[in-house]
């Protein structure tokens, strides 16, 4: 094997291993690229004058790009939701409502998480601000603490996969596709995982009610006009935003930037409202916004250089050419895959694979054919939707989900960690089972977009 074929595995490899380092991943991504720019340099393979070609690609494909820049509104507009309290009054409002039901707060987290994936696309935000919440009610009330970390956990991800998703603007700049088609496929995969979430959990409360104890009766208003005035105030306004930002893209009204700025200043509105909005609330907002932001987007400029260099290494060759070499199927590059992402959801956060296997594998699902099962311009939307529902595993998988420690680090005391992990198994599986759905009838993912935006 010669050094041209050599420097790509190389360089992956590399990047494998110091991503463990717990080092920055912006800074690993940057680090490796021009590493690996040396080394070719030193062995004649890569000319210096390439790494000029960077400028114009991080200023075209990332400074310029109007559709990144849905990013820090949609961060602004989920913080903005959380310091407001509206995720609080919306919690208190749902639990009153299915007060009577088996199981009835662990369903109103699910719905709530629901909602708020609608809000946000803040993984760490969403799952904190619910384990605050819900957490220390669920523990009074002697809710399983499995049951309650599995369900504050699952219904926190989901913002990873509902619009607007920030995972799905990402995946749509990446692969150089309209993110507006990519919220409306990705929109009944979230909803069927939330509904598989509402139907365990109401099962297993049914069946063992010990686990799930009913609220009081007492908790919530006395008459039925109090009750609609709370669902009016707490339950309505969120409801509404979620429709002006969704609806506004899957009726074609706004662009998904378009709908972030709405999102925004209708977050901003809500706070006003509510008497929550001050000069110290909205620079705090800013500046989490502000910092998110900023992360990411170091994020895409290091991955453009590494990107950038991997292929100019031939590591796009190298990998096509080994796929060919393995004579794998449509299908069996398609759950190589997505048993790879799985694999790397339990010790990498869902950039880092978002980053590592989009521009890599990209051409090869673009090559891919799957007959009748589901359109060839459909595809790599399917791909993606796929792809997105795996990657929600990789904030629920031991050892590095994210979304477990987010919640152990604001955890009241009771809470073990041996708990939270079995407490997720269950909501794993249901995942999985999701995604073989997907995969098994694309419809689930493409026809709300093939009906809407043909």
């Amino acid at each position: 094997m010669g050094i041209e074929e050599l420097l790509p595995i190389l360089m992956f490899g590399a990047l494998g291993i110091l991503l463990f380092s717990g080092y920055p991943v912006a800074f690993v991504l940057g680090g490796v690229a021009l590493g690996f720019a040396s080394i070719g340099i030193a062995y004649e393979v890569f000319v210096p004058l390439q790494l000029f070609n960077l400028l114009p690609r991080i200023w075209g494909g990332i400074a310029e790009n109007l559709i990144l820049t849905a990013i820090p509104m949609f961060i602004f507009m989920g913080t903005m939701l959380e310091k407001s309290g509206v995720a609080s009054d919306l919690l208190h409002c749902l639990q009153v409502l299915l007060r009577r039901v088996p199981g009835g707060l662990a369903l109103s987290v699910t719905v709530m998480g629901t909602i708020m994936a609608a809000t946000t696309g803040i993984i760490g935000a969403s799952v904190v601000m619910m384990t605050l919440l819900a957490l220390p009610v669920m523990m009074r009330q002697k809710y399983s603490n499995e049951l309650s970390a599995g369900t504050i956990a699952a219904s926190g991800t989901l913002g990873i996969l509902i619009p607007p998703s920030i995972m799905l603007v990402v995946m749509a700049d990446l692969l150089a596709r309209s993110v507006g088609n990519l919220f409306v496929a990705a929109l009944l995969p979230g909803l069927l995982l939330s509904g598989m979430y509402f139907v365990y959990i109401f099962t297993v409360s049914r069946i063992k009610p010990s686990i799930a104890p009913p609220l009081p009766s007492d908790v919530g208003p006395d008459s039925a006009g109090q009750l609609l005035l709370l669902v009016i105030r707490s339950f309505i306004p969120p409801v509404f935003l979620i429709f002006l930002v969704l609806g506004s893209i899957l009726f074609g009204w706004a662009t998904p930037t378009e709908a972030a700025g709405v999102g925004a200043a209708g977050a901003t509105v809500l706070a006003l409202v509510r008497r929550k909005l001050s000069l110290p609330v909205l620079k705090d907002v800013v500046e989490r916004s502000a910092l998110t932001g900023g992360m990411l987007f170091m994020i895409f400029l290091c991955a453009t250089a590494f990107s950038y260099v991997f292929r100019a290494l031939g590591g796009d060759d190298v990998v096509i050419g080994t796929v060919e070499a393995a004579e794998l199927s449509s299908w069996g590059i398609l759950f190589a895959l997505m048993l790879l992402v799985f694999i790397l959801g339990f010790f990498f956060d869902w950039i880092e694979i978002t980053l590592i296997v989009l521009p890599v594998f990209t051409p090869i699902i673009e090559l891919l054919d799957f007959g009748d099962h589901v359109m060839k311009k459909d595809i790599v939307y399917w791909f993606a939707i796929l792809l997105a529902v795996n990657l929600q595993t990789s904030f629920l998988t031991p050892p590095f989900g994210f979304a477990l420690f987010y919640m152990k680090g604001v955890a009241p005391p009771g809470l073990k960690m041996i708990e939270v992990y079995r407490g997720i198994i269950p909501f794993v599986m249901l995942q999985l089972i999701g995604l073989a759905a997907v995969m098994a009838f694309p419809a689930i993912a493409m026809w709300l977009p093939n009906k809407l935006l043909n």
